[in-house]
């Protein structure tokens, strides 16, 4: 976990917070989508084998330090890159002996 400093995690949610709003104020049109189906699939079916590959690394780092990652279930299933990036924060400060 030493490799994720807190400005790169504060700086990494700063910028899903502003490319969420922007994805946001931009989506609200009713054009038909140019993307092809197996496109989308394809983006589909990549995000979620990331997703997983993600929440395996949070059970192995919250083991590695004696955590609970089973509480962190239904934040990440809901909005997985501000979650992990929760958790980094919150796997980052000190240990009580």
């Amino acid at each position: 976990m030493y490799v994720w400093s807190k400005r790169l995690v504060t700086g990494m949610m700063v910028c899903f917070g502003l490319l969420a709003g922007l994805f946001l104020i931009q989506g609200a049109g009713e054009e038909t989508s140019i993307l092809n189906i197996h496109t989308t699939q394809w983006i589909t079916l990549n995000y979620l084998g990331l997703v997983i590959w993600v929440f395996v690394w949070m059970i192995d780092q919250t083991r590695v330090r004696g955590r609970n990652v089973w509480i962190w279930l239904v934040p990440f299933l809901l909005a997985p890159l501000p979650t992990l990036m929760a958790l980094i924060w919150f796997l980052q400060r000190p240990m009580k002996a």
